[in-house]
């Protein structure tokens, strides 16, 4: 095999799969690397147990906080990255996301593009991932979006008796939209089946919109590309100038290998790709690759998120919870009293008995938890999750120690709007009873800020923008001071916005894709 290639992908979640799917088609050469390996198919991959207590996908990395102390990190090295894990919720960032927004913990600042720039690819990036929605519902959407291919996704009876309790408290609640090989009109052949073990589990059936389905597999049988996993990328190389990568390194099982691209497109996560650069460091660039601005680490966000899990007097008539959430709040309480945005509320997947387990166990160990309560407790809740925006923050960082030690120093910040937000919701719930059967009229919840190991959603380890005073990148990704080096992950993220953010990287690498077929004078791909 050639160990030089026209692209170098490193990494195979959203942002590297998209890019490497993109150029698949101009016959450019193309490698992806991957640090983790194929998921294997196997019944433990709809076990609770296995997935949530065991952990047994999970990565075993030790990440250490500002205190010196170490955690492992909720992240996933497979094919695909943690969008096999994700809960596929896909939702666009909307126009006042990509500008300046003063809230009340400080200001979140302006992406150098804006929502007209991404639109096209968002829309491509909706049929592409399958998503299911519905437009008009969401109140925060700017109104000229296209419909979306598919319908979206019904709400259990449960589900649909919470929405007409927020909207007779004049609340706007919308179908969450969600990227999912769902067929309703024939559920006998439909791939999806709305089961039990969607957001956080692999899925057996396929059925799950994701990196390793969509973009990967589709590629893998194109004599142009080649998927090589088991390969941790350590550090890149460049000339003595800097400006060029000259050579990927990277750790395998049989020792140390060596790689080369005419372009260098990290996706490696946004804390293990500022890893990746900072350990590059060189005469050239000796606090790091492409770190002449100092922004390569720092700025670290993944949303202040709070669970909300009720408790109802009768059992719960939901299966698949995850299709109702909640914008009205966005920017501001629309009833007045707080005009800075408080964030976006979207019920979560179901939880078993042994799901509550594990997400419980820094509490109270799961040895402690009879299974007949937990499960007991399973059969009772709905549950929900507040998203609000973690504002930037230089301190904010990832670092690598002597030892090669990663750190991150992290320190929550702009909690006002997320805790009026977490009451507004609270509230909400009082007196919410089903037709039937009593939902939540004599409820309780427990809620709890997800600690630092819940480190979904990491973006802004390498923003771009158009100064490189104060930016790693440039408005299409690349280094600005390295000539053959993009990063398509989650780390170009100027702000963390308040809601998921695989479909903005989706959007994103499908536009880098765009901008790298015609500096590589290829052959734009044909649309279908």
């Amino acid at each position: 095999m050639t160990s030089r290639f026209d692209v170098v992908i490193i990494g195979s979640g959203a942002g590297g799969a998209t890019l490497a799917q993109r150029l698949a088609s101009t016959g450019k050469s193309i490698l992806i690397l991957e640090r983790g390996e194929h998921l294997p198919r196997e019944a433990e991959n709809w076990s609770p147990r296995a997935v949530f207590i065991e952990r047994r996908y999970r990565t075993k990395d030790h990440w250490y906080d500002k205190h010196g102390h170490p955690f492992i990190p909720n992240t996933h090295y497979w094919v695909g990255g943690n969008t096999t894990f994700y809960g596929a919720a896909l939702m666009r960032m909307r126009k006042r996301d990509f500008e300046v927004v003063q809230h009340a913990g400080g200001v979140s600042p302006a992406w150098p593009i804006t929502l007209d720039d991404l639109a096209p690819y968002y829309a491509e990036a909706e049929t592409l991932w399958q998503v299911h929605g519905h437009r008009g519902d969401d109140p925060t959407e700017a109104g000229n979006e296209p419909p979306y291919a598919y319908p979206a996704v019904h709400h259990d009876p449960g589900v649909a008796a919470l929405k007409g309790h927020w909207e007779m408290q004049g609340w706007k609640p919308f179908s969450l939209p969600l990227g999912v090989k769902l067929d309703q009109a024939h559920p006998v052949t439909s791939t999806c089946i709305k089961c039990k073990t969607c957001g956080g589990y692999p899925c057996l059936l396929r059925a799950k919109c994701d990196a390793r389905t969509l973009a990967i597999e589709p590629i893998m049988g194109l004599p142009n590309v080649t998927l090589l996993t088991g390969r941790k990328v350590l550090r890149l190389e460049t000339d003595a100038t800097g400006k060029t990568i000259t050579e990927v390194v990277c750790e395998t099982a049989e020792g140390e290998e060596r790689w080369s691209g005419d372009i260098v497109a990290l996706a490696a996560g946004a804390a293990p790709t500022a890893v990746i650069l900072l350990q590059s460091a060189n005469a050239a660039h000796p606090n790091g690759l492409a770190n002449g601005s100092d922004q390569v680490g720092r700025n670290y966000m993944f949303h202040n998120s709070t669970a909300m899990v009720s408790l109802t007097a009768a059992h719960q008539t939901v299966t698949f919870p995850k299709t109702l959430a909640v914008n009205d709040f966005y920017f501001g309480d629309p009833n007045g009293g707080y005009d800075f945005p408080m964030g976006h509320i979207q019920l979560l997947e179901y939880m078993s008995g042994q799901t509550l387990e594990g997400q419980i166990e820094d509490w109270l160990p799961p040895a402690l938890v009879p299974d007949a309560l937990s499960g007991a407790a399973a059969e009772r809740m709905l549950s929900m999750l507040v998203i609000s925006e973690d504002l930037p923050m230089p301190d904010n960082r990832v670092t690598v120690g002597p030892d090669g030690r990663v750190n991150l120093s992290y320190t929550f910040g702009n909690l006002e709007g997320h805790e009026r937000l977490v009451k507004t919701l609270k509230a909400s719930l009082d007196g919410f009873v089903d037709r039937a059967h009593p939902i939540s009229q004599h409820h309780f919840q427990f809620d709890s800020l997800l600690p630092l190991y819940g480190t979904a959603h990491q973006c802004g380890t390498a923003r771009f923008g158009t100064d490189p005073a104060t930016s790693a990148l440039d408005v299409n990704c690349k280094a600005h001071e390295v000539d053959n080096l993009y990063v398509v992950d989650t780390s170009f993220f100027c702000s963390a916005n308040a809601i998921n953010p695989t479909l903005t990287v989706v959007a994103n690498a499908l536009r880098i894709g765009d901008h790298l077929i015609e500096r590589l004078g290829a052959k734009a791909p044909t649309a279908a």
